[in-house]
């Protein structure tokens, strides 16, 4: 069969044949890949850069995609960390990491909106006990994921969703997602912005992390009314930095929890639970994502152009 196949972490996949897969027996079970996303968390594993790396090669990238199996059901699924990733003709899946889908379905739509979707809604859902009503700050809101969440976070039933970041043109459109006001971050200026819009948000969702993630915090965290109001701030991406300085005083000041929402600190068992709900909302038109399918064999180009498209790259083989 023909794959992308990664052999060096300094080099982009290749379009090449590779050893088909084969079942085991028990709950795995050779799929058709259909259609497989192109997300940030595919890159870091083709890089070798996220924190789950094995640094074991060749690999195929992927972890997750849509597919058919040989019952002829057409399944979403999450791939456990492997070499044998989504991005090839086929793959092989743990039935029990998957859910079977509507045939009605379209696997490219499914296919770049789960991933970045799961993200903000198991951190609502899972990692703390949000209520509707709450009000609700995304960091990174102009990226795919930070899109997604600011209509996660209005679907879930937030009150005032500030959407902060740093693409202009993009956060313009984010009212129309069901951002109730916008902010541009640019430094200073930016955080002080944070101080006065955002003194009184319940809940952070934050791509970004690093610098700007510590600056941010400490502007929130300085202007609250009423320090004792509960504050979660859930790091999801590190954008903007692995590490973030986080000022003592932020700590000290408020009544402050941070938690990360990812890979690891969500059981596969507790995220396949929320797949059903998801993939109905993905299905019902609930989310807007702007998808760009490539075939398989153009995936040289598609990792080149990924970093700067506007449009989640959905391979199809």
């Amino acid at each position: 069969m023909y794959a992308a196949v990664v052999r060096s972490f300094d080099s982009a996949p290749r379009y090449e044949q590779f050893p088909a897969p084969a079942a085991n027996g028990g709950d795995d079970m050779v799929v058709d890949v259909a259609a497989a996303g192109l997300h940030p968390r595919v890159r870091s594993q083709a890089n070798g850069s996220h924190y789950t790396s094995t640094d074991e090669l060749p690999l195929v990238p992927g972890i997750d995609g849509v597919g058919r199996g040989p019952d002829g059901v057409l399944r979403y699924f999450l791939l456990p960390d492997t070499t044998m990733g989504t991005m090839a003709e086929q793959t092989i899946i743990d039935t029990r990491r998957s859910i079977v889908l509507p045939e009605s379905s379209d696997p490219v739509a499914i296919a770049a909106a789960m991933n970045p979707a799961m993200s903000s809604w198991i951190a609502l859902r899972q990692r703390i006990a949000f209520r509707a009503g709450q009000n609700v700050l995304v960091l990174g809101a102009t990226g795919s994921a930070g899109q997604i969440a600011v209509q996660t976070a209005k679907l879930l039933g937030a009150n005032k969703i500030i959407a902060a970041g740093r693409d202009k043109d993009r956060l313009g459109d984010l009212r129309s997602l069901g951002a109730t006001e916008t902010m541009l971050m640019d430094g200073a200026s930016g955080s002080g912005d944070l101080s006065r819009q955002a003194s009184d948000v319940d809940v952070v969702i934050d791509y970004l992390w690093g610098e700007p993630t510590a600056a941010a915090m400490l502007a929130v965290v300085s202007g609250r009314t009423d320090p004792g109001r509960l504050l979660s701030w859930i790091e999801i991406g590190s954008i903007a930095g692995p590490t973030a300085a986080i000022p003592s005083a932020a700590l000290r000041a408020a009544r402050l929890q941070i938690v990360g929402s990812g890979q690891g600190s969500v059981s596969t068992r507790d995220i396949v639970t929320e797949l059903p709900a998801l993939a109905d909302e993905i299905n019902k038109g609930s989310f807007t994502i702007e998808t760009r399918p490539m075939p398989l064999a153009d995936v040289e180009q598609a990792w080149a152009d990924a970093p700067t498209s506007k449009r989640r790259i959905v391979v199809i083989p």
